[in-house]
């Protein structure tokens, strides 16, 4: 059984159709790319994934469960926790204060404490800043802490929107191989990605969105090879 299995999902905004009718799946243990041009709907699908935009029309099961009108709240309890894109952090409160906003439905202390110290261990450069206000950090180093703060949720399903967005390249290496080692841990990812060289290259499996609609799918692999994709993603 599919972790996530999206049947013909529509999201409008007013008179726009931003996505039409997307079908896609990811299997537990998987890592899954979206990419395709601005405007595609990628960034409307994820959104839609967690509740952040209502569905129109289609279905959304994730762990066999149809969560098509499950609250954002209800939708994070089992597991589905989204990086946004922008990142979203609390400028005014510290590193250690935000990575502890993203365990707020936890109420286990002990457990709080040694899922903080593992996210730390993910990413050292925040443990040498946890006392530093989230608003002084660096782009690179607040992208870290979006991700670490999604991961004290304990997410199945890690969701991220643009992770290299406004990033200089050595910055970008050392998250994608930090998302790399959080999917050798068991958590299953799905990113949208306007580098869709990096992002097929650490996937196993891919969905181009054209318009609102699934243009291609497959194997990464296949798809880094694709003349339709190098042609229109991957500068030919």
């Amino acid at each position: 059984m599919s972790l996530l299995a999206v049947d013909r999902l529509a999201v409008h905004y007013g008179g726009i159709r931003a996505v039409q009718g997307v079908s896609l799946e990811v299997s537990e243990g998987e890592t899954i790319c979206v990419i395709g041009a601005n405007g595609a709907g990628k960034s409307t699908t994820l959104r839609a994934l967690v509740g952040l935009a209502a569905a129109a029309a289609g279905t959304i099961r994730y762990g066999g469960r149809d969560v098509t009108r499950l609250p954002v709240h209800e939708r994070a309890r089992l597991g589905l926790s989204l990086v946004p894109e922008g990142r979203g952090i609390f400028p005014r409160m510290t590193v250690t204060e935000n990575l502890l906003m993203g365990a707020y439905q936890h109420r286990d202390g002990g457990a709080i404490r040694q899922d903080l110290q593992r996210v730390l261990a993910l990413f050292p450069r925040l443990a040498e800043r946890r006392a530093q206000v989230a608003g002084t950090l660096s782009g690179g180093e607040q992208q870290m802490l979006a991700v670490g703060r999604a991961l004290m949720s304990r997410p199945k399903l890690l969701l991220l929107d643009e992770p290299s967005m406004g990033l200089a390249p050595l910055v970008v290496e050392k998250i994608f191989a930090t998302l790399r080692e959080v999917a050798a841990q068991g958590v299953t990812l799905m990113l949208v990605e306007q580098n869709a060289n990096l992002a097929l290259q650490i996937s196993d499996r891919g969905y181009v969105l054209d318009n609102g609609r699934v243009a291609i799918g497959g194997p990464a692999a296949d798809l880094l090879q694709d003349p339709r994709v190098r042609a229109a993603y991957l500068g030919g």
